[in-house]
């Protein structure tokens, strides 16, 4: 991986490259709620909705290469519209590069734009490092998740954690 990966938003022209990088990181079995990726068709379904509707959707290039994305996606309910989810990932050769928090502050900076004042996440309690860069970027820890995932018969509790503007 080059030095100089760059941050950008979403286009229809990542978004297979970025399903690709999806399934790489959900076959890891550790840091998506998926295993593998969704099919192509439902992957693009869910891009195209976000950016359609300005909900933020990044992702780090290494060439014209999906190395990682960041989202904030929305949630169910009129009384929750001033929220959005945060989903984010790297793929390994990506990791500890400072990508992470790139990603995380131009998600942050569309949320806060677009109008959102409480960003929300899940992230397994055995993810330190994820943890710990979501500390560094303000989220503030909420509760326990216990049995958060299930994944190979094996239960794992998760933080909940939440950003204000």
């Amino acid at each position: 991986m080059t030095a100089a990966a760059l941050v950008v938003p979403t286009t229809d022209a990542h978004f297979e490259s970025l399903h690709r990088a999806f399934d790489v990181v959900a076959r890891e079995r550790k840091y998506l709620a998926n295993t593998q990726a969704p099919p192509l068709a439902t992957s693009i379904a869910f891009y195209r909705h976000l950016i359609a509707n300005g909900f933020p959707h990044f992702v780090a290039l290494d060439g014209n290469r999906v190395v990682g994305w960041c989202d904030v996606a929305p949630v169910f309910g009129h009384a929750r519209a001033h929220i959005g989810v945060l989903g984010i990932a790297l793929l390994p050769e990506a990791r500890h590069q400072g990508l992470g928090q790139a990603l995380l502050r131009a998600a942050i900076d569309k949320a806060w734009a677009r109008g959102l004042t409480r960003i929300e996440l899940s992230v397994r309690a055995d993810n330190l490092n994820a943890k710990a860069l979501y500390e560094h970027m303000g989220f503030m820890h909420e509760g326990l998740q216990r049995h958060a995932t299930l994944i190979d018969g094996i239960y794992h509790d998760a933080h909940a954690m939440a950003l204000l503007r």
